[in-house]
Protein backbone atom coordinates (compact mmCIF):
# COMPACT_ATOMS: atom_id res chain seq x y z
CA UNK A 1 0.00 0.00 0.00
CA UNK A 2 1.21 3.49 -0.92
CA UNK A 3 1.86 6.48 1.27
CA UNK A 4 -1.11 8.12 -0.71
CA UNK A 5 -3.74 5.48 0.07
CA UNK A 6 -2.56 5.18 3.72
CA UNK A 7 -3.10 8.84 4.12
CA UNK A 8 -6.40 9.13 2.09
CA UNK A 9 -9.69 9.32 4.40
CA UNK A 10 -11.86 5.94 4.78
CA UNK A 11 -14.89 6.38 3.27
CA UNK A 12 -13.51 8.30 0.35
CA UNK A 13 -13.24 6.25 -2.44
CA UNK A 14 -10.24 7.29 -5.32
CA UNK A 15 -11.67 9.55 -7.91
CA UNK A 16 -14.84 11.09 -5.97
CA UNK A 17 -15.41 14.88 -6.75
CA UNK A 18 -16.75 17.63 -4.66
CA UNK A 19 -20.61 17.95 -5.18
CA UNK A 20 -21.31 21.31 -7.57
CA UNK A 21 -22.88 24.14 -5.43
CA UNK A 22 -26.43 24.51 -6.96
CA UNK A 23 -26.78 27.68 -8.89
CA UNK A 24 -28.96 30.29 -7.48
CA UNK A 25 -31.73 30.77 -9.26
CA UNK A 26 -34.95 33.14 -9.40
CA UNK A 27 -38.71 32.17 -8.58
CA UNK A 28 -41.64 34.31 -8.54
CA UNK A 29 -43.81 34.18 -5.67
CA UNK A 30 -45.39 30.59 -6.40
CA UNK A 31 -41.85 29.00 -6.58
CA UNK A 32 -42.07 28.67 -10.47
CA UNK A 33 -38.47 29.74 -11.82
CA UNK A 34 -38.40 33.01 -13.95
CA UNK A 35 -35.97 33.10 -16.95
CA UNK A 36 -33.69 35.82 -17.46
CA UNK A 37 -36.05 37.24 -20.71
CA UNK A 38 -38.74 37.06 -18.34
CA UNK A 39 -37.54 39.20 -15.99
CA UNK A 40 -36.12 41.86 -18.25
CA UNK A 41 -39.44 41.94 -19.64
CA UNK A 42 -40.79 42.74 -16.14
CA UNK A 43 -38.41 45.14 -15.67
CA UNK A 44 -38.88 46.82 -18.90
CA UNK A 45 -42.86 47.22 -18.13
CA UNK A 46 -42.20 48.39 -14.55
CA UNK A 47 -39.62 50.91 -15.79
CA UNK A 48 -42.25 51.97 -18.62
CA UNK A 49 -45.16 52.40 -15.71
CA UNK A 50 -42.51 54.16 -13.88
CA UNK A 51 -41.88 57.12 -16.51
CA UNK A 52 -45.53 57.51 -17.01
CA UNK A 53 -45.91 58.17 -13.48
CA UNK A 54 -43.17 60.12 -12.68
CA UNK A 55 -42.45 61.69 -15.57
CA UNK A 56 -45.09 64.35 -15.72
CA UNK A 57 -44.21 65.32 -12.63
CA UNK A 58 -40.15 65.44 -13.07
CA UNK A 59 -40.80 67.85 -15.72
CA UNK A 60 -43.33 70.29 -13.65
CA UNK A 61 -40.58 70.17 -11.04
CA UNK A 62 -37.93 71.06 -13.85
CA UNK A 63 -39.95 73.79 -14.88
CA UNK A 64 -40.72 74.96 -11.90
CA UNK A 65 -37.39 75.68 -11.45
CA UNK A 66 -36.14 77.02 -14.89
CA UNK A 67 -35.43 80.70 -15.53
CA UNK A 68 -37.32 83.10 -17.65
CA UNK A 69 -34.83 82.96 -20.51
CA UNK A 70 -34.33 78.82 -20.53
CA UNK A 71 -36.37 77.64 -22.95
CA UNK A 72 -38.81 74.92 -21.99
CA UNK A 73 -40.20 73.33 -25.12
CA UNK A 74 -36.70 72.65 -26.46
CA UNK A 75 -35.85 70.08 -28.08
CA UNK A 76 -35.24 67.19 -26.70
CA UNK A 77 -36.08 68.20 -23.58
CA UNK A 78 -33.94 69.21 -21.15
CA UNK A 79 -34.96 67.70 -17.61
CA UNK A 80 -32.36 69.10 -15.67
CA UNK A 81 -32.41 73.40 -15.98
CA UNK A 82 -29.25 74.84 -16.64
CA UNK A 83 -29.48 77.76 -13.72
CA UNK A 84 -32.14 76.96 -11.09
CA UNK A 85 -33.88 79.44 -9.40
CA UNK A 86 -36.94 79.10 -7.29
CA UNK A 87 -37.72 83.13 -8.45
CA UNK A 88 -41.23 81.23 -10.12
CA UNK A 89 -42.12 80.02 -6.25
CA UNK A 90 -41.90 83.52 -4.84
CA UNK A 91 -44.19 84.96 -8.03
CA UNK A 92 -46.83 82.37 -7.33
CA UNK A 93 -46.69 84.03 -3.92
CA UNK A 94 -46.87 87.62 -5.65
CA UNK A 95 -49.51 86.64 -7.97
CA UNK A 96 -52.01 84.86 -5.24
CA UNK A 97 -51.98 84.30 -1.68
CA UNK A 98 -51.10 80.83 -2.32
CA UNK A 99 -49.88 80.44 1.84
CA UNK A 100 -53.74 81.18 2.89
CA UNK A 101 -54.98 78.94 0.64
CA UNK A 102 -52.70 75.86 1.68
CA UNK A 103 -53.76 76.89 5.06
CA UNK A 104 -57.63 76.47 4.25
CA UNK A 105 -56.53 73.28 2.80
CA UNK A 106 -54.51 72.39 5.54
CA UNK A 107 -57.64 72.78 8.37
CA UNK A 108 -59.78 71.27 5.53
CA UNK A 109 -58.07 68.36 4.82
CA UNK A 110 -56.85 67.51 8.62
CA UNK A 111 -60.39 68.33 9.77
CA UNK A 112 -61.50 65.30 7.27
CA UNK A 113 -58.70 62.85 8.41
CA UNK A 114 -59.66 63.07 11.99
CA UNK A 115 -63.49 62.37 11.21
CA UNK A 116 -63.31 59.44 8.62
CA UNK A 117 -60.45 58.11 11.02
CA UNK A 118 -62.75 58.28 13.75
CA UNK A 119 -66.07 58.03 12.14
CA UNK A 120 -64.80 55.28 9.95
CA UNK A 121 -63.14 52.80 12.84
CA UNK A 122 -66.44 52.86 15.00
CA UNK A 123 -68.99 52.27 11.82
CA UNK A 124 -66.28 49.28 10.82
CA UNK A 125 -66.27 48.20 14.22
CA UNK A 126 -70.08 48.23 14.16
CA UNK A 127 -70.07 46.51 11.16
CA UNK A 128 -67.45 43.39 12.57
CA UNK A 129 -67.83 43.09 15.20
CA UNK A 130 -71.38 43.94 17.04
CA UNK A 131 -74.55 41.95 16.26
CA UNK A 132 -77.74 43.39 15.71
CA UNK A 133 -80.30 42.98 13.44
CA UNK A 134 -79.54 44.61 9.90
CA UNK A 135 -76.02 44.59 10.08
CA UNK A 136 -75.89 43.17 6.75
CA UNK A 137 -78.10 45.54 5.17
CA UNK A 138 -76.25 48.51 6.68
CA UNK A 139 -73.41 46.44 5.26
CA UNK A 140 -75.04 46.42 1.48
CA UNK A 141 -75.78 50.05 1.97
CA UNK A 142 -72.18 51.61 2.40
CA UNK A 143 -71.24 48.79 -0.51
CA UNK A 144 -74.20 50.71 -2.60
CA UNK A 145 -72.82 54.06 -1.72
CA UNK A 146 -69.92 53.51 -3.14
CA UNK A 147 -71.73 53.34 -6.90
CA UNK A 148 -73.31 56.70 -6.70
CA UNK A 149 -71.18 58.77 -8.51
CA UNK A 150 -70.62 62.26 -6.81
CA UNK A 151 -71.94 64.76 -9.46
CA UNK A 152 -75.73 63.21 -9.22
CA UNK A 153 -75.47 64.53 -5.49
CA UNK A 154 -73.92 67.48 -5.63
CA UNK A 155 -76.96 69.66 -5.95
CA UNK A 156 -78.74 67.94 -3.26
CA UNK A 157 -75.95 68.09 -1.01
CA UNK A 158 -75.25 71.99 -1.73
CA UNK A 159 -79.10 72.31 -1.07
CA UNK A 160 -78.32 70.82 2.19
CA UNK A 161 -75.21 73.03 3.02
CA UNK A 162 -77.72 76.18 2.25
CA UNK A 163 -80.59 75.09 4.77
CA UNK A 164 -78.37 74.31 7.35
CA UNK A 165 -76.46 77.78 6.92
CA UNK A 166 -73.21 76.62 5.85
CA UNK A 167 -72.41 77.73 2.80
CA UNK A 168 -69.62 79.54 1.92
CA UNK A 169 -67.69 78.26 4.84
CA UNK A 170 -64.83 75.38 5.54
CA UNK A 171 -67.63 73.59 7.27
CA UNK A 172 -69.80 73.11 4.13
CA UNK A 173 -66.78 71.90 2.63
CA UNK A 174 -65.90 69.37 5.34
CA UNK A 175 -68.88 67.63 5.98
CA UNK A 176 -70.44 65.95 2.92
CA UNK A 177 -67.16 63.66 2.88
CA UNK A 178 -66.82 63.46 6.62
CA UNK A 179 -67.24 59.94 6.55
CA UNK A 180 -66.18 57.96 3.20
CA UNK A 181 -68.23 54.37 2.43
CA UNK A 182 -64.89 52.95 0.69
CA UNK A 183 -62.81 54.08 4.47
CA UNK A 184 -65.75 52.41 6.83
CA UNK A 185 -65.42 48.68 4.46
CA UNK A 186 -61.79 49.60 4.64
CA UNK A 187 -61.76 49.15 8.84
CA UNK A 188 -64.57 46.30 8.34
CA UNK A 189 -62.29 43.95 6.43
CA UNK A 190 -59.24 44.88 9.16
CA UNK A 191 -61.51 44.28 11.84
CA UNK A 192 -62.75 41.24 10.76
CA UNK A 193 -59.07 40.15 10.10
CA UNK A 194 -58.73 40.37 14.31
CA UNK A 195 -58.83 36.92 15.82
CA UNK A 196 -62.33 36.63 17.55
CA UNK A 197 -60.39 34.90 20.86
CA UNK A 198 -58.99 37.80 21.48
CA UNK A 199 -61.56 39.88 21.95
CA UNK A 200 -63.34 36.93 24.19
CA UNK A 201 -60.65 36.48 26.63
CA UNK A 202 -61.19 40.19 26.91
CA UNK A 203 -64.62 39.90 27.71
CA UNK A 204 -63.86 36.96 30.01
CA UNK A 205 -61.90 39.47 32.05
CA UNK A 206 -64.54 41.84 32.31
CA UNK A 207 -63.78 44.44 29.04
CA UNK A 208 -66.81 46.32 28.05
CA UNK A 209 -67.33 47.09 24.11
CA UNK A 210 -65.53 50.40 24.38
CA UNK A 211 -62.57 48.75 26.21
CA UNK A 212 -62.47 46.20 23.83
CA UNK A 213 -62.92 48.46 20.94
CA UNK A 214 -59.94 50.96 22.20
CA UNK A 215 -57.18 48.41 24.05
CA UNK A 216 -57.50 45.68 21.60
CA UNK A 217 -59.28 46.22 18.06
CA UNK A 218 -57.55 49.50 17.20
CA UNK A 219 -54.15 49.02 18.00
CA UNK A 220 -54.29 45.79 15.64
CA UNK A 221 -55.58 47.58 12.73
CA UNK A 222 -53.01 50.69 12.73
CA UNK A 223 -51.85 49.70 9.14
CA UNK A 224 -55.30 50.27 7.78
CA UNK A 225 -56.13 53.32 9.70
CA UNK A 226 -52.82 55.07 8.11
CA UNK A 227 -54.48 53.80 5.16
CA UNK A 228 -57.84 55.37 5.47
CA UNK A 229 -56.19 58.62 6.67
CA UNK A 230 -53.54 59.06 3.40
CA UNK A 231 -57.55 58.59 1.60
CA UNK A 232 -58.99 61.35 3.15
CA UNK A 233 -56.36 64.01 3.20
CA UNK A 234 -55.59 63.25 -0.84
CA UNK A 235 -59.22 63.42 -0.88
CA UNK A 236 -59.52 66.75 0.55
CA UNK A 237 -56.61 68.06 -0.76
CA UNK A 238 -56.78 67.48 -4.32
CA UNK A 239 -60.75 68.35 -4.13
CA UNK A 240 -61.70 71.16 -6.62
CA UNK A 241 -65.42 70.79 -7.49
CA UNK A 242 -66.94 71.12 -4.37
CA UNK A 243 -65.19 73.81 -2.91
CA UNK A 244 -65.77 75.76 -6.09
CA UNK A 245 -69.54 75.11 -5.91
CA UNK A 246 -69.70 75.77 -1.42
CA UNK A 247 -67.39 78.84 -1.42
CA UNK A 248 -67.73 82.27 -2.71
CA UNK A 249 -65.76 84.15 -0.51
CA UNK A 250 -61.76 84.50 -1.99
CA UNK A 251 -60.41 84.64 1.63
CA UNK A 252 -61.71 80.96 2.20
CA UNK A 253 -60.83 79.45 -1.11
CA UNK A 254 -58.88 76.25 -0.91
CA UNK A 255 -55.44 75.78 -2.52
CA UNK A 256 -57.18 74.08 -5.85
CA UNK A 257 -59.06 76.94 -6.54
CA UNK A 258 -56.31 79.63 -5.75
CA UNK A 259 -54.48 77.93 -8.44
CA UNK A 260 -56.81 77.97 -11.13
CA UNK A 261 -56.04 82.02 -11.33
CA UNK A 262 -52.88 81.10 -12.40
CA UNK A 263 -53.94 79.04 -15.39
CA UNK A 264 -56.90 81.49 -16.33
CA UNK A 265 -54.38 84.84 -15.84
CA UNK A 266 -51.19 83.58 -16.65
CA UNK A 267 -51.92 80.69 -19.06
CA UNK A 268 -48.63 81.62 -21.29
CA UNK A 269 -46.35 81.43 -18.32
CA UNK A 270 -46.01 77.56 -17.80
CA UNK A 271 -43.26 78.20 -15.09
CA UNK A 272 -45.65 79.67 -13.08
CA UNK A 273 -47.83 76.99 -12.88
CA UNK A 274 -45.53 74.19 -12.29
CA UNK A 275 -44.24 75.82 -9.26
CA UNK A 276 -48.20 76.34 -8.15
CA UNK A 277 -48.26 72.60 -8.86
CA UNK A 278 -45.42 71.27 -6.93
CA UNK A 279 -46.66 73.43 -4.06
CA UNK A 280 -50.17 71.81 -4.32
CA UNK A 281 -48.27 68.18 -4.30
CA UNK A 282 -45.43 68.72 -1.72
CA UNK A 283 -47.64 67.97 1.13
CA UNK A 284 -48.98 64.69 -0.04
CA UNK A 285 -45.69 63.90 -1.25
CA UNK A 286 -44.27 64.46 2.53
CA UNK A 287 -47.51 62.71 4.16
CA UNK A 288 -47.01 59.23 2.39
CA UNK A 289 -43.16 59.58 2.94
CA UNK A 290 -44.08 59.61 6.86
CA UNK A 291 -47.03 56.78 6.29
CA UNK A 292 -45.87 54.30 4.39
CA UNK A 293 -44.66 52.05 6.23
CA UNK A 294 -47.90 51.64 7.54
CA UNK A 295 -49.38 51.76 4.05
CA UNK A 296 -48.17 49.28 3.00
CA UNK A 297 -48.96 46.91 6.13
CA UNK A 298 -52.40 48.36 5.62
CA UNK A 299 -52.83 47.12 2.39
CA UNK A 300 -52.67 43.16 3.40
CA UNK A 301 -54.69 43.90 6.92
CA UNK A 302 -58.01 45.02 4.91
CA UNK A 303 -57.54 43.07 1.66
CA UNK A 304 -59.23 40.08 2.41
CA UNK A 305 -61.57 39.03 5.06
CA UNK A 306 -60.12 36.76 7.69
Amino acid sequence: MSVAEKTRPAGKPRGTARPREREPRITDEHGRRVSGWELALRYLLLLGVLALTIGPFLWQLSTSLKGPTEDIFSSPPKFLPSDPTLHNYERVADTIPVWDYALNSLKVAAANVVTNCVGAALAGYALARLRYRGRRVATLVFILAMLVPVEGIIIAQFTTMRELGLNNTLIGVVLPGCISSLNVLLMRNAFLNVPYEIEEAAFVDGANVWQRFYRIALPAVKGTLAVVAIFAFMGAWDDFLWPLIVLSDPSKFTLTIGLNYLHGTFANDERLVAAGTIIAVAPLIVLFACLQRYFFRGVGEGAVKG
